[in-house]
């Protein structure tokens, strides 16, 4: 507090068993005095600038005869938010606890209590005195009789002293119990508040609720718009939560308000400690959903934010707090899973489903290494010739415990769990390594493609990985096709840039996957290095929806060849889709109509049967059934 600061007045607590002591300190302390005055000078002589009268701290002095009645009062007024600043006690006040024994007890009730221990007799050595209370900093003998200015000055200095240590350590409690970003309480707050309702909740028999809350697109946000934004962002998702919680006070007791935490990244927790039922725990997570929905305005950007959330229920789910947690935290996973922006309660069933997506990642994390992983090929084709185009790698796992996993399954872990750029480098190594030996035996593979994900595109090293992968398997740059997603060019849209450039640079092209359904806009597509472009296969899945999908289909065939882009059809499978895409001019196809993904063994027997063929054909009834089981592959 600076030396000029007018302060509010402290409560000093005189403990004597003289109740003609008590009016001396009363007139010491409580009256304007020539001593004021000078102990004002003294300060401003200490502080090196003026101290003016009137900012003279003003001190309440109460009166105790014996130890334990001041205890009591040093009790009271810390439970009304009055607590003393400085005690004043006497060495020996028979028949009672003596000074040493009174300043023990309250220390105990209050440790930051600054105490002047006053005593006219010689038997209370500082050694002794600190083998009794220890070693500290909060104590001051005063041997009697004592100088009126003496008392001034140590009560002015001791309850400056103990302004300043309270404000310190109301500093230090917000860095350790909130978050500097958002103001909302932390981890560490958190977890002790939800001890402390859980206990409660255990105790006494009500409901409480655990609210588990994760941002559905902040990733995305914070990579294209910057951390600034991010941070900003999360400022305004954590007010939009205190005003959810400040709505709930039909739902949850006023006395027991709800409490809104920052675990961490965009992770947000509220817990509601005391509800009727469950479906009240409900009304707020649709409440917060709809809150945080809303648009947010971050300096010259308009965002749109939506959050899941898992509930987890007290004492139903759950009796200790890493158990509710857990139970929280699935819940909000299956709601993420159910298409984000809602929320939903734990259900037994989620433990099973999280054992067994523990146990594919720990299987996955060792696939490579036990030779699990192999990749099928499925031929592209020029529908106006018929002519083989491309090989596209496809990613199989095979686990002797799990048995055939498809790719949705364990791609999306594997993207989680940081296994994704070891296994990509894994499968681009291999079929570039093929592609090289089937050219070396004379066959004619065009080029292979093999998908990236956004992991692997925006890492540090990928360009120098794929430049030695090419160097190690000498396969022509040429005939490599690097596939990526369209919505992939939103996220780290710089990086992304670079990273296609160098591959074009290195000589290897460039097809965007699934086009048509992410976020391309035709100026950008323009300035991008890309190759090829992969119809979305939803653009021919049904052809029964008339003259908007084959104009659809015929503005994108006809910009791609305006931008001299290869054209690529997916998920072609039936003979009317074929037809359909020749009569439309559509270059390139690729789905089950024409083949299935095949084996090593297989794919290399298809070409050398290639060399004779001139159109792509369907696939032989033979291999129907086949079908279906590739189908739930890809």
């Amino acid at each position: 507090m600076p030396p000029n600061a007018t302060t509010d007045s402290h409560r000093i607590l005189v403990i004597d068993d003289n109740a003609a002591i008590h009016d001396d300190f009363r007139k010491i302390l409580q009256q304007s005095s020539q001593e004021k005055v000078d102990l004002l000078k003294m300060e401003s002589d200490l502080f090196g600038q003026d101290v003016l009268p009137e900012s003279t701290t003003r001190f309440r002095v109460d009166a105790a005869f014996q130890g334990r009645e001041g205890l009591e009062m040093l009790r009271r007024a810390k439970a009304e938010n009055r607590p003393y600043a400085l005690a004043f006690v006497d060495g020996r006040m028979p028949p009672g606890w003596d000074g040493i024994e009174t300043i023990k007890r309250l220390w105990e009730v209050s440790p930051d209590l600054q105490v002047v221990f006053c005593t006219a007799y010689a038997d209370y050595s500082w050694r002794d005195i600190q083998q009794s209370l220890g070693p500290t900093d909060g104590l001051v003998i005063l041997k009697k009789p004592f100088d009126n200015l003496e008392v001034l000055q140590l009560s002015h200095a001791l309850t400056r002293k103990w302004a300043l240590n309270r404000d310190v350590q109301g500093r230090l409690r917000d860095l350790a119990f909130n978050d500097t970003l958002t103001g909302l309480a932390n981890r560490v707050q958190f977890m002790d508040r939800f001890a402390v309702t859980l206990s409660t909740a255990l105790r006494h028999g009500h409901k409480a609720a655990l609210l588990f809350i994760d941002l559905d697109n902040f990733k995305r946000i914070n990579d294209t718009l910057g951390h600034g934004v991010g941070d900003e962002l999360l400022q305004t998702v954590a007010e939009r939560l205190r005003r959810c919680l400040r709505d709930t006070d039909s739902i949850a007791r006023p006395s027991l308000p709800g409490l809104a935490a920052r675990l961490g990244g965009d992770e947000f927790t509220v817990i509601l400690p005391e509800i009727q039922r469950g479906e009240f725990a409900a009304t707020v997570a649709r409440r917060i959903v709809e809150h945080l929905s809303q648009p947010m305005d971050l300096g010259q950007h308009r965002v749109l934010v939506t959050a899941s959330i898992g509930i987890a229920l007290i004492p139903q789910d759950g009796d200790t707090v890493e158990t509710l947690l857990k139970k929280a935290d699935l819940a909000m996973y299956a709601a993420k899973r159910a298409g984000s922006n809602t929320y939903g309660f734990f259900q037994d069933s989620m433990t099973a489903l999280a054992q067994q997506r523990f146990t594919l990642e720990n299987q996955l994390r060792h696939a490579i290494a036990r030779k699990e992983l192999s990749l099928h090929y499925q031929p592209q084709f020029d529908l106006l010739t018929g002519r083989l185009s491309g090989m596209e790698a496809l990613l199989r796992w095979d686990n002797p415990e799990l048995g055939k996993v498809p790719p949705k399954e364990f791609i999306p872990i594997a993207e989680e769990c940081g296994l994704i750029v070891s296994i990509g480098e894994w499968v681009l190594r291999t079929a570039c390594a093929q592609a090289a030996a089937w050219i070396a035996q004379g066959l004619d593979i065009p080029r292979v493609a093999v998908n990236v994900s956004v992991h692997q595109l925006v890492h540090v090293h990928f360009l120098d990985m794929v430049r030695d992968v090419l160097a190690q398997t000498g396969l022509p740059p040429s005939c490599l096709e690097i596939e990526i997603t369209e919505d992939l060019l939103a996220v780290k849209p710089e990086i992304v840039l670079t990273t296609l450039r160098g591959l074009r640079a290195l000589g290897a092209q460039v097809a965007i996957d699934d086009f048509g359904t992410g976020y391309s806009s035709l100026s950008r597509l323009k300035e991008l290095p890309v190759d090829c472009l992969k119809l979305d296969g939803s653009f021919i899945s049904d052809l029964a929806g008339g003259i908007p999908d084959q104009a659809l289909l015929d503005a994108m065939i006809a910009m791609a060849a305006g931008l001299g882009l290869r054209v690529i059809a997916e998920n072609v499978e039936t003979h009317l889709q074929s037809s359909f895409l020749r009569d439309r001019h559509c270059p390139g196809g690729q789905g089950f109509h024409f083949s299935l993904p095949m084996p090593r063994d297989q794919a290399e027997a298809f070409l050398r049967g290639e060399k004779n063929k001139t159109r792509p054909e369907a696939i032989p009834p033979g291999r129907v059934a086949c079908q279906e089981e590739e189908r739930g592959q890809d």
